[in-house]
């Protein structure tokens, strides 16, 4: 009986250790930050990105920082030029005041 128990109790723990740690899109860890994915619906070198996610979600602004990488499906990092609408990518941002900034965008294979 007691063995059953602890493993449970062990189980339990390392779930919500797990779901804890888990950034949302919402609401980012501050040091951690979020990623988004999704389809390129507007971009504008060295500006903005915006975003298209699954409906029923409205498309996502972000901001681009000043430091902002971008990398291809290797994870090879690419120049902001190869970044067409329409463009599937993965956006690693921080939630800085109201504003999404993203600092890294990755391609995505189709």
């Amino acid at each position: 009986m007691i063995k059953p128990l602890l493993l449970l109790i062990c189980v339990a723990t390392v779930l919500t250790g797990f779901v804890q740690a888990q950034p949302t899109s919402g609401s980012p860890d501050p040091k951690t930050g979020a990623e988004m994915t999704g389809s390129i619906k507007e971009y504008t070198a060295g500006s903005t990105l915006v975003l298209e996610t699954l409906a029923p979600n409205e498309p996502v602004q972000f901001k681009l920082s000043k430091n902002v990488t971008y990398a291809d499906t290797d994870g090879k990092t690419i120049e902001a030029a190869g970044l067409t609408t329409n463009r599937k990518v993965r956006v690693h941002y921080l939630k800085i005041g109201g504003d999404n900034v993203a600092d890294k965008v990755t391609l995505i294979g189709n």
